[in-house]
């Protein structure tokens, strides 16, 4: 069974969670904008973006005691995999969804 956070970790849980959800949320934007806007030198900022969501994932997983199951180490790295790959997914559905408007919206 995994043990609860120690309380001298507790600040670290604290904050790297937080910086789980702002670099996540700054990878979706930056990704979002460098598609949108046709700006594909933002690109490599997002992708800098979701490595400090990696980093921040990783303390947030040792802090938490998660590293101590390799179950729990499958869930994070797949986790890590889905959060990388599903933008490029979403945008081609969105692509793909959109592409025959009739409005003449083109994405």
């Amino acid at each position: 069974m995994i043990e609860p956070v120690a309380l001298k970790d507790f600040f670290l849980t604290f904050f790297s969670a937080a910086m789980v959800i702002m670099t996540g949320a700054l990878y979706a934007l930056l990704f979002a904008f460098a598609r949108v806007k046709h700006r594909p030198r933002l690109m490599p900022l997002a992708y800098l973006a979701y490595l400090g969501l990696f980093a921040s994932v990783m303390v947030l997983a040792y802090a938490a005691n998660l590293f101590s199951s390799g179950f729990w180490i499958f869930i994070v790295l797949l986790m890590l995999v889905g959060y990388l790959l599903a933008p490029h997914a979403i945008w081609h559905l969105c692509v793909g969804t959109h592409a025959y408007e009739p409005d003449g919206v083109d994405l």
